[in-house]
């Protein structure tokens, strides 16, 4: 079945008349008969019955017409759809993030890239830097941002964002909260929760244990929501980087000489065709003053 036969058809079955219909598709009008003919060969039966100057649809070409209709209307949505986003017109972003990189770092330039781009379709993949690099090499996503990722993949691009430090997070009400700045030793006092999908866990875990900082002082989680209910309710406390936004009910205390920083990258697959949308967004990034999350 081929989509002249289809439009061929639908002209025949709108104006009931061949020579009309053919006039309208702007053919030969025995092209249009013999398109139309081997259309009804394909399905088995008449779709029209032919008198001289009229037509009519037989009962398979009326059940035929609805679904002939929608077919050939498809079509033309996927032939606008391409013509749009080959004209710039539409866009699509397909962004995967780290579960420790807040978005709230994102919105400024995702808001000038959809003014920049009106039909710009934005796509967020959310997972661990494990998860955002093999995202990255499945085509899932064309760009990702995360901390230094375990993954080494020889088509890998990377463009350091920023470096920023840790701090220690902890409620209001906690008995820190008051305090400018502590030593790490301080920590062995206190119940820690534990950040296991931040790409630099097993660092901190490893510094951690070197001050006698052990698991048996942890609390294990998996995301960012419950890390902030948990020190809401002052249940523990927390090793947060500098760009993570923290509400107010919670209180940032910095560590003295605290050593390990986390470097922020943006990702990209080398030798892939990147669309402007994407292009625009990567120089955003990489041309963006990061300074106030620089220690």
């Amino acid at each position: 079945m081929e989509m002249h036969q289809i439009r061929y058809f639908l002209a025949a079955a709108r104006t009931l008349n061949f020579t009309r219909a053919a006039e309208e598709c702007n053919v030969a009008q025995p092209s249009l008969t013999r398109a139309i003919q081997q259309l009804e060969q394909e399905l088995g039966g008449d779709l029209f019955r032919r008198e001289r100057k009229l037509s009519h649809l037989t009962d398979l070409g009326q059940r035929m017409l609805p679904l002939m209709q929608q077919c050939y209307d498809v079509a033309q949505g996927a032939k606008s759809l391409a013509n749009a986003i080959k004209r710039g017109e539409v866009a699509s972003l397909r962004l995967a993030l780290s579960h420790t990189i807040g978005i709230s770092l994102l919105v400024p330039y995702l808001s000038e890239l959809t003014r920049a781009f009106s039909g710009l379709e934005l796509k967020f993949l959310r997972g661990t830097g494990i998860e955002t690099a093999e995202k990255l090499k499945q085509g899932e996503a064309e760009l990702g941002i995360a901390g230094p990722l375990d993954e080494s993949w020889s088509r890998f691009d990377a463009w350091p964002l920023f470096s920023e430090g840790f701090s220690l997070v902890v409620s209001d009400k906690h008995r820190l909260a008051n305090q400018a700045c502590i030593d790490l030793d301080e920590l062995s006092q206190e119940r820690l929760l534990m950040r296991t999908y931040c790409e630099q866990a097993e660092q901190i875990a490893a510094l951690l244990r070197s001050r006698n900082i052990t698991a048996a002082h942890t609390h294990e989680l998996s995301s960012e929501r419950d890390l902030l209910s948990l020190l809401d309710a002052n249940i523990g406390v927390a090793l947060v980087p500098r760009s993570v936004t923290v509400p107010d009910c919670l209180s940032r205390v910095l560590i003295n000489e605290w050593p390990l920083n986390r470097t922020v990258y943006l990702y990209a697959v080398a030798g892939r065709p990147r669309s402007g949308a994407v292009t625009t967004f990567m120089k955003q990034l990489n041309s963006a003053d990061w300074r106030s999350y620089v220690n």
